[in-house]
């Protein structure tokens, strides 16, 4: 039976439900629907400048200075050029799927790489071009690629490679100019990846990921094979970059040795030595970026959610004149060619994303796109503040709160991240923004237990059978939205995607009394099926956050913690959102969790992409998506 058929006879396995639980079923494009009704057109014209709004992420510069940026004008993310601030977005992409990433080739003028998938498969695939002509495919078909990485001169290109089933992945090498000459350089082990050419070209650093609290960092001698490991160390240690500085004799890093967060350190070859180089105090640091002649260093500090970017002479060690950019969140950092300007890209909660210039030798900051916002008015958006609540175990848990501005007890809408290794912070939501202003609702985005952005006792206060604690801190929040005089906690809905779909599940079972409703995008609804069948690529890492089922306590802490377990006591309206190709978080786990609360005759809505994976990627689809939650918001919010 094919995957096709399967799932057929899956979806027919739905209609297998008590009487009483009536399903209404419909298809609208790659879409299938059950109890979805039919939007009306109101709706959709109050969501439609909303939906239209843009925004324009870095990707790279190219050798001459331009920069490619990302931006969606039809269906999905393409490749644009911008050359000059507030010039034109070329598209130079033209395909019916996204774009992952792009890549300038290193003294190639209008040369690029760049990467996509189909239907949300995430089997990315590779390919070399130019600002006109054919593109070339340079990876193998059926094949996962990701951490591409040019020499310094553009000559060769690094990537890693895993194949299905597999959690090894090979380190590849191929010579630009010749795509044939595409080898498997190193047969990896576990998630392993390139991270940055020597600038002799003769070795090469890869970085390996064994959990979100430790990684591993080598050295490959690209003549003889022989790979040797920087810094060996019995502790858990988090490395995250690498950059070797002109003179090939050190690495730049991020560390979190000896600290809570993350310092950028230098490594050096020699003497095996490392030296700290900056820190952001109490916070992170995020990401760096060290321009190609070795003088100018950037990061950007995770303060609280916000970025701050720093700009210093490194040799020197000299203060430099700092950009004044407006308050966000710093979603790349990256000097041009000649190490004179260096790309921001930067996101704030009342804005889409845009690409701001730093010019070293004059000082200036320059806008370099303008992201259109649909027709939305920039006034009338919404600026989230942060507040703090106290969990079970006295503990304070951050969360944004964006507040409608009309009169009266606002319903809540509580937004979870996935991850759980992820941070909720005040970037542009045309989502969160339209639940505030045209449903009145207010929306409050915590950051749970187990958050990135915190330090690693922090991150770490989740792991294994401490998942459910997690959890309650979503109850302790409830309480504090009792308290709060604006807002109603008699009308409250739980939200969340991937990991945040289990929270919003186990949430929803243990404190069904005091929700509304919940919505559940992607989400793991049995953690044993889940870890069969998560793409292989994943599975070690996941275990490593979860726990091993293979352990058998472990098993059956996972098999009674599972929301599949505690379907009974979801006893309100239940969303489910799934994508038929999702790598990550197989449909399966979506269609699993409604059959169960169908079958104890809850009310359930179902929509599920046959051309998505994990979470929606195309217009038409995230349209249906925001239109179908608009409609089950409003019928729990007024039922209630």
């Amino acid at each position: 039976m094919n995957k096709l058929a399967a799932a057929l006879v899956a979806l027919a396995a739905l209609s297998a439900v008590p009487a009483n639980a009536q399903v209404v079923k419909r298809e609208q494009g790659q879409l299938v629907m059950e109890n979805v009704p039919v939007t009306p057109p109101d709706v959709r014209e109050a969501l439609r400048r909303y939906q239209n709004a843009r925004s324009a992420g870095f990707m790279d510069w190219l050798a001459d200075g331009s920069m490619l940026v990302s931006t969606r004008f039809g269906q999905t993310g393409q490749v644009h050029r911008v050359t000059t601030p507030g010039g034109q977005r070329t598209q130079i992409t033209f395909f019916d799927e996204p774009v992952a990433g792009a890549q300038g080739v290193p003294g190639q003028p209008g040369r690029y790489m760049f990467t996509r998938d189909v239907g949300g498969a995430e089997y990315f695939q590779g390919y070399l071009a130019g600002l006109t002509g054919p593109d070339v495919a340079f990876t193998e078909p059926n094949t996962r690629n990701a951490g591409f990485v040019f020499s310094k001169d553009g000559q060769r290109l690094a990537w890693s490679r895993v194949t299905p089933g597999s959690g090894d992945y090979d380190i590849m090498l191929m010579d630009v100019a010749n795509p044939a000459t595409r080898k498997v350089a190193l047969e990896g082990t576990g998630a392993l990846s390139p991270i940055a050419f020597s600038p002799d070209g003769t070795q090469l650093l890869l970085g390996r990921r064994l959990s979100v609290q430790s990684s591993k960092r080598f050295l490959m001698n690209l003549a003889t094979g022989q790979v040797s490991e920087i810094h060996p160390s019995k502790a858990e240690i988090a490395f995250d970059g690498g950059e070797f500085t002109p003179d090939g004799r050190a690495i730049l890093m991020l560390s979190d040795e000896g600290s809570e967060v993350a310092r950028l350190v230098s490594y050096d070859i020699a003497s095996k030595r490392i030296t700290p180089v900056a820190d952001g105090g109490a916070w992170e640091i995020e990401r760096f970026d060290l321009s190609d002649d070795g003088r100018t260093l950037a990061y950007a500090v995770n303060e609280d959610g916000r970025s701050k970017v720093v700009v210093r002479d490194l040799v020197t060690r000299r203060a430099l004149p700092q950009p004044s950019l407006p308050v966000g969140v710093a979603g790349g950092l990256k000097f041009s060619p000649d190490g004179r300007r260096l790309a921001i890209g930067l996101n704030s909660a009342t804005s889409p994303a845009d690409i701001w210039v730093w010019d070293l030798a004059p000082a200036t900051l320059t806008r370099w796109t303008y992201s259109e916002m649909g027709g939305l008015d920039p006034a009338a958006m919404v600026e989230p503040s942060l507040a703090r609540f106290k969990s079970f175990d006295g503990r304070e848990i951050p969360a944004w709160v964006y507040k409608p501005r009309t009169a009266g007890k606002a319903p809540v809408i509580i937004s979870i991240h996935g991850g759980p290794e992820g941070q909720s912070r005040p970037t542009f939501s045309s989502t969160y923004q339209y639940y505030v202003n045209e449903l009145g609702a207010a929306v409050i985005v915590p950051n749970v237990r187990g958050s990135t952005g915190y330090g690693k006792t922090f991150v770490s206060l989740d792991n294994g059978m401490k998942r459910r604690e997690s959890v309650r801190d979503i109850g302790a929040l409830l309480d504090w939205i009792a308290t709060q005089p604006d807002l109603d906690a008699g009308r409250v809905v739980v939200t969340g995607g991937s990991y945040g779909g289990y929270m919003t599940l186990a949430a929803f079972a243990d404190y069904n009394d005091r929700l509304a409703g919940a919505v559940d995008t992607v989400g793991i609804s049995n953690w044993l099926t889940f870890l069969a069948n998560t793409e292989g690529y994943r599975r070690d890492l996941r275990r490593a956050e979860y726990g091993d089922e293979r352990l058998p306590a472990m098993r059956a802490y996972l098999e009674k913690d599972s929301p599949i377990a505690q379907t009974a006591q979801m006893k309100k309206p239940l969303f489910v959102i799934a994508g038929f190709n999702d790598p990550r978080v197989p449909w399966t786990e979506g269609q699993q969790i409604v059959e169960k609360v169908r079958a104890n005759g809850g009310e359930v809505w179902w929509m599920m992409a046959r051309d998505e994976g994990h979470g929606f990627r195309k217009k038409q689809n995230t349209d249906a998506l925001r239109e179908a939650e608009t409609l089950f918001l409003k019928k729990v919010f007024e039922t209630r």
